[in-house]
């Protein structure tokens, strides 16, 4: 019974307070200003004064419910630590909801200030709905607050320190705190739009600025939330949590790198496959040349001047003869003179070394049957020597003699062999691979 004396006691006095605030500020109201803008400023007052004490009843009254739904649980009366957290609870929502509401009045008061003229009620009823909405949400996040850390104190079997609290309530303030924000900041955002339009927004773009909010308000709060637990992990876990996440991480890493070779290693196999299995390689279109080429040498050569003969792929599908040492000038001088071949123009000639040989390479070019073929010929390293084919082909003059001062290869029946690079007295020749400067300081 004492405690329904208390209970009555203070709602007379939160009452008298409140009575005696509305009226001192209806006097400075009617000492300030006249006329019907008054009338309604102290009804607002009044208004808000039994509001704050309604609020403040409400509070009182849940609080003493709950206190006594907490004896009937436990068989007794609740104890005091519980009874004191719940009033504690009770007198924070009441003082969130008058400061909410106090802070609705300031505001309205500025706007009247600002505009000279009393606010629409349009303007008052979206700032006690905002005022509204904040309270509602620091008393949602103070109970939640509240249950969590009972839930916590139940799973643990004992009080929760000070710390963990700590962080729920931190987190619970700045949940409610980012809602508030939000929602302020998509009222200001929908007045604006208002104002710029000169009229009311749709409730369409209000609902979507309204989500818009709550989503970013969501966001926010999962983002601490998950902040929080990993930090509160990282604690619990200590450094064998890290050394596990880096080792894991490393793991991952190889087993990608590892994935990523298989794969590459199964498409070249695959690739090979296919290269493999593909259909065979069509025959070249001068393959019909090189057959007409040999068929006529060795009818009338015989079939022992020709040591090879093959399409060279890598030079355009030249048709491609080698010739015997001893037959050299003999096939030159068939393949320029022979009616149905009449190669009559030298288009290149040198040598190369093979390290095992020396080589000519010849290619030959008929203007008549506008076709090419290219002569090659084998030489001993030791001693290279083959006849000159200047006097078939004029062209060969300067090739033979780059081919003698750069290889030392020696061409018979020349009429003028010289080098045309280094000079006579030069030492070596430089494009043969034993070659070794003379003076090896220059």
């Amino acid at each position: 019974m004492s405690g329904e004396k208390d209970l009555e006691q203070l709602k007379k006095e939160a009452a008298a307070k409140a009575k005696a605030a509305a009226l001192a500020k209806k006097k400075a109201m009617e000492q300030a200003g006249s006329g019907a803008g008054k009338s309604e400023a102290v009804e607002e007052s009044d208004d808000l004064a039994k509001k704050k004490a309604a609020a403040a009843a409400k509070a009182k009254a849940a609080a003493l419910a709950k206190k006594k739904a907490m004896a009937e649980a436990e068989g007794g009366p609740s104890s005091e630590g519980a009874s004191g957290e719940a009033d504690d609870l009770a007198k924070k929502k009441a003082a969130a909801v008058a400061k909410a509401k106090a802070a609705a009045a300031e505001k309205r008061k500025a706007m009247e200030q600002a505009e000279g003229g009393p606010v629409s009620e349009g303007d008052t009823g979206e700032a006690d709905d905002l005022a509204k909405k904040k309270a509602a949400a620091v008393a949602k996040a103070k109970a939640a607050a509240a249950a969590k850390r009972k839930a916590m104190e139940q799973a643990e079997g004992g009080p929760v320190s000070e710390g963990a609290f700590g962080e729920a309530d931190d987190l619970a303030k700045k949940k409610a705190a980012a809602v508030a924000k939000a929602k302020a900041a998509a009222a200001a955002k929908r007045k604006a739009m208002e104002q710029a339009e000169g009229g009311s927004v749709s409730e369409d773009a209000s609902g979507e600025a309204d989500d818009l909010a709550k989503k970013k308000a969501a966001a926010v709060a999962k983002a601490k939330a998950a902040a929080a637990a990993k930090k509160k992990a990282a604690e619990l876990g200590g450094s064998d949590a890290g050394d596990d996440a880096k080792a894991k991480a490393v793991a991952a890493a190889k087993a990608k790198a590892a994935a990523a070779a298989k794969a590459k290693a199964a498409a070249a196999d695959k690739g090979d496959s296919g290269a493999k299995t593909s259909e065979p390689k069509q025959p070249s279109p001068n393959q019909f040349y090189l057959d007409k080429y040999v068929k006529i040498i060795t009818e009338h050569l015989g079939e022992n001047v020709l040591e090879d003969f093959y399409i060279n792929s890598l030079s355009k599908d030249v048709p491609t003869i080698v010739v015997s040492r001893s037959a050299y000038y003999k096939v030159a001088e068939f393949l320029k003179y022979n009616e149905s071949l009449g190669f009559d123009y030298l288009s290149e000639l040198h040598g190369t070394d093979f390290e095992t040989h020396m080589e000519i390479y010849v290619h030959l070019y008929s203007y008549k049957n506008r076709q090419s073929v290219a002569m090659k010929v084998k030489l001993d390293r030791e001693a290279p020597e083959i006849e000159s084919l200047q006097p078939l082909w004029a062209g060969a003059d300067w090739a033979e003699c780059e081919a003698y001062d750069l290889l030392g290869i020696q061409f018979a029946g020349h009429p003028n062999l010289h080098r045309i690079m280094l000079g006579e007295d030069w030492v070596g020749h430089p494009l043969r691979r034993d070659y070794e400067p003379y003076d090896v300081e220059v």
